[in-house]
């Protein structure tokens, strides 16, 4: 077996041939650089290097070592390389190995742009974004008109599956921060009311604020956080790998297979939610109230007193109103995810955001309808 070699040689012009000779073999000893180093010192005139192989009869990985190193002295000398002379493989390897992905973001720098040319950008990205927001809105109307007419395309394991995560899995969440604030709006307006001596009428600020509007919003902010953020993470990792893709090549429209099912799973169990959520709050007043010497049999008796059908049907139309903002926000973001990792965590936090916002803007024209309404 022909052992690995290198035979150094000096052409005319200042170049420095290297020859590679036998099996260039791994477990095998090869040459190193360092020879290559001591005659670049001993001739610092040199300008360029190159190679022959003619006596090469084999190679693996081992040469691509060796190769890269007289690359690094190259560098580092101001030496031109030329590696015309090596066999093409190796010369792929090379060029695989030396190869540097350009970074999208190295040449962007902070750019000034004009109070008008911004505000222009910003109205220009409202107006895409609401048309691909009025859009999408089309598209789930399509598909929940396909479910009604028994034509739309999704497993009902799916669906039965998504409604136990976004419910049963979602109470223990929604037990704790509901009687959290049952209790601090029955601390805060205790000590209020008692500056009048009407400590009992604590039952009525809590039942009424609970049942009518704070049972639905903390409910709707809770599962923004956590199912909305979900099924941005879960659609946009389906975006990064190309599985919806996948679908739309089967013809499986991914609004019906798996947007529908996210949609009515959380519309669904948003108001089964809001009234636990209510009675987790009223328990919480009890608890004050009870810390302050009101019975709880005067308690209830103040809490049924107080509340009517018009409050449990605002606050139920408000849970339902939000399970739908919620699952749009969270499914249209992660279907508008880009295609990279960190696109996902974007959509996720978008998705948490426009929920939140679209909570509090709806809050406040349900408020405003009903007070018009005199309700």
């Amino acid at each position: 077996m022909d052992a690995a070699a290198i035979h150094l040689s000096r052409l005319p012009g200042e170049i420095l041939a290297i020859q590679l000779t036998g099996k260039w073999q791994l477990g095998q000893k090869v040459p190193s650089a360092d020879n290559v180093r001591d005659e670049l010192r001993n001739r610092p005139t040199v300008k360029s290097i190159v190679f022959n192989t003619d006596a090469l009869s084999f190679w693996d990985s081992s040469i691509l070592t060796f190769l890269v190193e007289i690359m690094k002295l190259a560098v580092k000398e101001g030496i031109s390389f030329e590696k015309d002379g090596l066999p093409s493989g190796v010369q792929q390897l090379i060029d695989l190995a030396t190869a540097v992905p350009k970074k999208e973001d190295a040449s962007k720098s902070v750019v000034h742009e004009p109070f008008f040319s911004k505000v222009g950008s910003e109205t220009i990205h409202f107006i895409n974004s609401a048309g691909e927001l009025i859009a999408f809105i089309g598209e789930t109307f399509v598909a929940f008109g396909r479910m009604i007419n028994g034509k739309a395309r999704f497993l009902t394991s799916d669906l039965w599956q998504l409604i136990q995560e976004t419910g049963a899995q979602a109470v223990p969440i929604v037990s704790l921060i509901s009687f959290l604030v049952g209790l601090i709006l029955a601390f805060v307006g205790i000590l209020q009311l008692g500056l009048f001596g009407a400590q009992v009428y604590v039952a009525d600020l809590v039942s009424i604020a609970m049942v009518r509007q704070m049972g639905a919003i903390m409910t709707g902010i809770i599962m923004a956080g956590r199912t909305g953020a979900a099924y941005a993470a879960q659609l946009g990792t389906m975006q990064v790998n190309e599985e919806i893709d996948a679908l739309e090549t089967l013809a499986i429209p991914p609004m019906e297979f798996l947007v529908l099912p996210r949609m009515l799973a959380l519309t669904l169990m948003m108001p089964f939610l809001a009234v636990y959520a209510d009675l987790m709050g009223i328990l919480g007043g009890a608890l004050v109230a009870g810390l302050y010497n009101i019975s709880l049999t005067v308690y209830l008796n103040r809490v049924i007193a107080a509340l009517n059908l018009y409050h449990l049907f605002i606050g139920l139309f408000m849970s339902f109103v939000f399970g739908v903002l919620v699952s749009l926000s969270g499914c249209l973001r992660g279907m508008q995810c880009g295609r990279s990792a960190s696109e996902v965590g974007d959509a996720a936090t978008s998705a948490v955001v426009t929920g939140i916002v679209a909570i509090i803007v709806a809050t406040a024209v349900i408020t405003i309808i009903c007070n018009i309404l005199g309700i």
